[in-house]
């Protein structure tokens, strides 16, 4: 095997540094990050922070509801019981889940925002005094 040839003030770079180099990885990770918020400074609307929870505790709601009727047709018609006593538990199951994960996810936004809000001021802090 061939050793290349090495540069007197050891310079050279071997391919493989050459390539993390020009790599763009940085900001390949920066474009690519989920909180694009932090990066920007635009306010939000109440509505753009708690649409996606909003949203899963309606559908759990609404599912749940048509687990209760769903199970409670099983008490009243006895045509179809065993169909009425197998899938109704099933929605009633899924509706609470979804529900449940909703308005557990409130709580997790709120304080998020509580700590973007004190990072926030703390940078302004930071840059007010060693910007000088």
């Amino acid at each position: 095997m061939e050793i290349p040839p090495k540069s007197p003030d050891g310079s050279e770079k071997s391919p493989q540094s050459k390539d993390l180099v020009t790599s763009n990885t940085a900001s390949t990770l920066c474009m690519s990050s989920r909180s694009e918020s932090v990066w920007t400074s635009a306010s939000r609307s109440k509505w753009d922070i708690y649409h996606k929870p909003v949203i899963v505790v309606s559908v759990g709601a609404a599912i749940f509801l048509f687990g209760v009727v769903i199970t409670s047709l099983s008490c009243f018609l006895p045509k179809n019981k065993k169909v009425y006593k197998m899938c109704g538990p099933a929605f009633l199951s899924l509706g609470l889940m979804l529900l449940v994960c909703g308005l557990v996810w409130i709580p997790i936004i709120r304080k998020k925002q509580k700590q973007r809000q004190k990072s926030q001021f703390l940078q302004s802090l930071k840059s007010f005094f060693f910007n000088r």
